[in-house]
């Protein structure tokens, strides 16, 4: 029984050719959507009713085509899953290596801005003006569970994040009267995935002062975690999916913390 309705739904997925963005695509696909993937690289894997289209999402002649394509192609769009992102792990200060590597700078700032801010402005917009036109459609924004609590080592990522927040709040206002949803997902930690590359894990792992070993034993720690486990991909990618669907036509303007009741306390 498809109870979600999505068959046919046309949906961009920024991003989704790995991680999160995968699932997603994947969990919209068996929900009978339509779909755009709109990255870099393409994934291994094809459907019917799969599209990729290589864009730049800082880009916005790219993001434009991209929307002018999904138009092209699937003759709708019904939403959009802004969830293109990057994660460099640096520290405001370093002391012990001023300047060095693994503390923050302008250039590393406008990186990881332009990726997970810069991107679900300019795809938020273009897709905003087709969506209230139409006078329906959703805008899901993935944030992090770091936006909520701050994160060691990662404050420029959870602050683009905190920002993805306020942009959904803001853009609910903004588009309810064409009943255009927006609401933000925002995962804990999850089963890893091959962007937890060894690169990330030893400059996260810098910033807190520990070894790539202890950070590793601290993905598996269920301390701070009610539900005692990561979370898994499906999951996250379930619940976008209800998100997207008219079962969620009263939800909008929020960020739905997806982290197994994760706190500091």
């Amino acid at each position: 029984m498809d109870w979600l309705n999505l068959k046919d739904k046309v949906y961009i997925v920024t991003g989704g050719s790995s991680g999160i963005g995968k699932a997603i695509v994947k969990e919209l696909l068996n929900d009978g959507a339509k779909v755009v993937n709109a990255d870099l690289k393409n994934m291994d894997y094809v459907h019917d009713n799969l599209h990729f289209i290589k864009t730049d999402v800082t880009s916005l002649a790219q993001i434009e085509n991209t929307v002018k394509e999904t138009l092209d192609t699937f003759k709708d769009i019904d939403g959009v899953i802004n969830n293109a992102g990057i994660n460099l792990p640096k520290l405001l200060v370093d002391l012990d290596d001023p300047k060095g590597e693994y503390e923050l700078n302008e250039e590393t700032f406008n990186k990881i801005f332009s990726i997970n801010v810069k991107s679900v402005l300019l795809m938020s917009q273009a897709v905003a003006r087709v969506l209230a036109k139409k006078k329906s459609g959703v805008i899901i924004n993935m944030s992090s569970e770091a936006s909520l609590e701050g994160s060691q080592g990662q404050g420029i990522y959870a602050g683009t994040k905190a920002a993805i927040n306020g942009l959904s709040r803001s853009w609910a206002k903004e588009l309810g009267k064409y009943n255009v949803r927006v609401v933000g997902v925002a995962p804990g930690i999850m089963e890893a995935t091959g962007l937890r590359t060894e690169g990330y894990e030893k400059a996260l792992a810098y910033t807190r002062g520990i070894t790539v070993e202890k950070l590793r034993e601290g993905y598996q720690s269920t301390s701070t975690t009610p539900l005692g486990r990561s979370g898994k991909l499906g999951e996250v990618a379930t619940f976008v999916a209800f998100l997207l669907s008219d079962k969620a036509s009263y939800i909008t303007g929020v960020t739905v913390n997806v982290a197994g009741g994760k706190s500091r306390g």
